[in-house]
């Protein structure tokens, strides 16, 4: 008895590296530091809404009609906490633009197009609940970000700046602020064995589809001139790295 008790305990004890040897191999979670997000969304900037315009006047809805713009951004965050949740700081640059046949001072329609540009740059911070999704497995992580815009504007006509007729200029500058809600979907959750060779084979540690809704107001925090807030809804890619 004595002896087959002693043999149970060396195959046991023999058994031991082989298991420790085939946990060895499953691959780990490389450390994050940030994430590049890419979106598209529809933007239609308040042009028509400006104290200056006569009653009943709509320069853009006239020229443009009424369909949104399509805006494409892509973001660059940088992680600076992660333990409950991620929170961190975020720059992301966009680009939208919207064209039509320009119109004559007796509103009929020329032979040159004319077209309105559109640079958002955006400097934020957020804030991402992440912790259920990394410690429970729940794959929807809710998120907010907060933060100040800046948008460079230019119209063309015929391919140049244009120069309104009642003189100013047709480039500029607005500045403002914003609030962006969203939640994201870890995609992780759908082929764990492809995200983790993501993770060792390219460094990308998750993989998320998300919706968020953004609130601007840029309009020089009050100021006259251009309105180019809106309130619109984007949907896009983000990675971990």
């Amino acid at each position: 008895m004595t002896r087959a008790v002693a043999l149970g305990i060396a195959v046991v004890l023999t058994a031991l590296p082989g298991e420790a040897q085939e946990l060895s191999d499953v691959p780990t979670q490389s450390p994050r530091s940030g994430a590049v997000e890419f979106r598209l969304g529809g933007y239609k900037p308040q042009l028509d809404a400006e104290e200056a315009l006569e009653d009943g006047s709509r320069p853009y809805s006239q020229t443009f009609g009424g369909s949104n713009m399509l805006l494409f951004e892509m973001e660059m965050q940088r992680f600076f906490y992660q333990d409950i949740g991620t929170a961190g700081v975020s720059v992301s640059l966009g680009y939208a633009e919207k064209y039509a046949a320009a119109q004559t001072s007796g509103g009929a329609e020329s032979a040159d197009r004319t077209g309105f540009h559109v640079l958002p740059i955006h400097v934020r911070a957020f804030y991402k609940f992440d912790y259920p999704a990394f410690r429970w497995g729940i794959p929807l992580v809710p998120y907010i970000k907060p933060g100040l815009v800046i948008t460079p504007w230019w119209s063309t006509k015929g391919g140049e700046i244009e120069t309104p007729e009642e003189g100013g200029t047709g480039r500029g500058v607005k500045f403002g602020w914003e609030v962006v809600g969203g939640i994201a979907f870890m995609l992780d959750v759908l082929e764990p064995r492809l995200a983790r060779d993501f993770d060792s084979g390219l460094g990308v540690n998750h993989s998320y589809l998300f919706a968020e809704y953004t609130y601007a107001k840029v309009n020089n925090f009050g100021g006259k001139g251009f309105n180019l807030s809106d309130s619109y809804w984007m949907f896009g890619l983000a990675l971990d790295y």
